[in-house]
């Protein structure tokens, strides 16, 4: 498996578009989301790294999380990776293409 280069700043940015994506599913998170994936392709970062690194972020706010808010984490966070990996989707299409 690739590792990404900086797992720990891919931690970070991943864990700060996911919370800004919470309270209100912006184009600006959508943004930061789609940033993610198109990163993680560029870096070699493997899917499934990517799908770790969102388990990881989504058991630590739903640690901080009260428990009538646990079904809309997870929702959204279901979301939120779905925009992560279509980006990631659309851009190895891209480069298979070109």
């Amino acid at each position: 498996m690739v590792e990404h280069p900086d797992l720990e700043g891919l931690h970070r940015d991943y864990r700060i578009a996911f919370l800004r994506y919470l309270p209100r599913r912006g184009e600006t998170a959508l943004g930061l989301a789609y940033d993610i994936g198109r990163s993680a392709v560029a870096d070699g970062t493997s899917v499934l790294v990517v799908a770790t690194l969102h388990h990881d972020v989504l058991r630590e706010v739903l640690a901080d999380s009260r428990p009538d808010e646990v079904d809309h984490v997870v929702e959204r966070g279901g979301e939120f990776l779905a925009e992560v990996l279509a980006s990631v989707e659309m851009t190895q299409r891209s480069l298979r293409r070109g």
